[in-house]
């Protein structure tokens, strides 16, 4: 099989029903197959999915058991050569899919690729960041980077000089769109459940680059991002908060002890102060 599709479903049904049909609408060539992870969704009607997706694999748990964890359970089931994380509040468009498994096959040392998310209207999310170094991080909370937006070295962690609008090596694509090569994931292993929301699949792709594999950003692969739609559901400074302490476990995880202690500590710091202050 050449493509495993999975979505996690978190009380986002309506929006998760659009981006179904897209996917059958626009499906890849050759054989593929769909598998949706609904976390305990109070909008969501099992019988009528299975009535209108037949052929769409499904699995209902009975809490939320968070991105993470659902994504790991489609990728366990997965037969694909390549698995395409998809988020519910996305809908792909004509030649997305073939986009990205013909890149696929063409860079095998391409640990994973992302799409090009745009919004409903027409309007570029901005997808790409570079990993969470603390340079790139304290240029951030600075302001410098809302100051030199063109800068390269300034406007690293969010990219704010990249016009995607070209195939360009990256960091971390937005796991909204996100094919794997699972031969990568073979190696590197599924998404690290300790990061339930936010920054397991910057972990993993972290993860992925150090092992030597490559990810890429494929701007001829759009796909329509409605954007935060699980996440809206829950009160920002609750969603701030835990953002910040995945930082942090993501800092512990792969920073502490492997760089200067005095920058991992003050860049530690700093996001403590962040947190407070926003959250």
């Amino acid at each position: 099989m050449r493509l495993s599709v999975a979505i996690v479903n978190w009380n986002t049904t309506d929006l998760l029903a659009a981006c179904v049909r897209s996917i059958l609408t626009f499906p890849p060539k050759g054989d593929y197959e769909i598998i949706v992870v609904d976390n305990d969704s109070k909008d969501f009607d099992e019988q009528q999915f299975h009535a209108e997706f037949p052929n769409v694999q499904l699995i209902c748990n009975a809490e939320n058991a968070g991105y993470a964890r659902g994504n790991n359970q489609a990728l366990d089931l997965a037969r694909g050569d390549y698995v395409l994380l998809l988020n519910p509040d996305t809908e792909i468009t004509a030649n997305a899919l073939d986009t990205l498994v013909e890149f696929m096959d063409d860079h095998p040392n391409a640990g994973a690729a992302g799409a090009k998310l745009l919004r409903p209207d027409g309007a570029i999310d901005r997808s790409l960041r570079s990993f969470p170094y603390p340079g790139p991080i304290a240029w951030e909370y600075l302001g410098l980077a809302r100051i030199f937006p063109r800068s390269r070295f300034f406007g690293a962690y969010r990219m704010t000089w990249f016009d995607y609008d070209e195939i360009i090596e990256v960091d971390q694509p937005m796991g909204s769109a996100l094919i794997i090569n699972v031969k990568a994931l073979k190696e590197i292993g599924t998404l690290d459940e300790s990061f339930p929301i936010f920054f397991n699949e910057v972990d993993w792709l972290y993860r992925t680059k150090q092992a030597g594999w490559n990810i890429y950003f494929v701007p001829d692969a759009v796909v329509i991002h409605h954007g935060g739609s699980s996440t809206k559901q829950v009160r920002r400074r609750a969603m701030v908060r835990e953002s910040h302490r995945s930082l942090l476990k993501f800092y512990a995880k792969h920073f502490k002890g492997r760089i200067c202690p005095l920058t991992y500590y003050f860049t530690v710091a700093c996001i403590r102060i962040s947190m407070c202050l926003r959250g």
